[in-house]
């Protein structure tokens, strides 16, 4: 089984940006993409109505890092790096099957400038190559044009389109699944 050791935990550098351990300075920024209907219409999960709501969500991805079970990065310019717009990361990891789900959103004002494909090449990097990752996989809806872009420019092949196996409010979601396996990855 796959051994996992997010300590101590590791910043990661781009050509553009810098991926760094979220912090409570970074409520805001949870708050703003987690709360915002627009950026949350693909994610079946409840928008987060308060800043306490967004610590909530802070202090989950802080116990995973710390429990070795997933790890996220808040996405920042290099040149404000205490400035998160964004949050990427292997955000479950499947040990046994050597795989992990990766998970991403940005602000939308930093939106179409590449950032997200930028932070994608440095994360599978990061999973292959540190994690010793096989596969990672990432799971959309089917409407989101955006995402499965950046996942195919990023080198992903479209693996299910899984019919209506995810319920929320009241409606049937269906689900896309895109990998890669490590020996499809190519760094950019």
């Amino acid at each position: 089984m796959l051994e996992i050791n997010f300590h101590p935990f590791k910043t990661l550098y781009t050509e553009r940006l810098i991926l760094r351990r979220l912090t409570e300075n970074d409520l805001e920024t949870i708050f703003k993409l987690r709360s915002n209907p627009e950026l949350m219409k693909y994610i079946p999960r409840p928008l987060v109505q308060t800043l306490e709501d967004a610590k909530t969500h802070y202090k989950m991805i802080e116990d995973k890092i710390e429990n070795n079970v997933g790890i996220n990065w808040g996405i920042a310019l290099k040149d404000e790096p205490e400035k998160a717009f964004g949050i990427i990361g292997h955000y479950r990891i499947s040990q046994e099957n050597y795989r992990s789900e990766i998970g991403y959103m940005i602000l939308d004002e930093y939106s179409g400038k590449g950032f997200v494909t930028e932070a994608i090449d440095v994360i599978l990097d990061y999973g292959f190559n540190d994690l010793k990752l096989h596969s990672i996989e990432a799971i959309i809806d089917p409407d989101n044009i955006a995402s499965e872009k950046v996942l195919i420019k990023s080198g992903f092949v479209k693996e299910a389109h899984i019919l209506e196996n995810e319920y929320f409010e009241g409606k049937f979601w269906d689900t896309v699944i895109y990998s890669i396996l490590r020996r499809n990855y190519k760094k950019k």
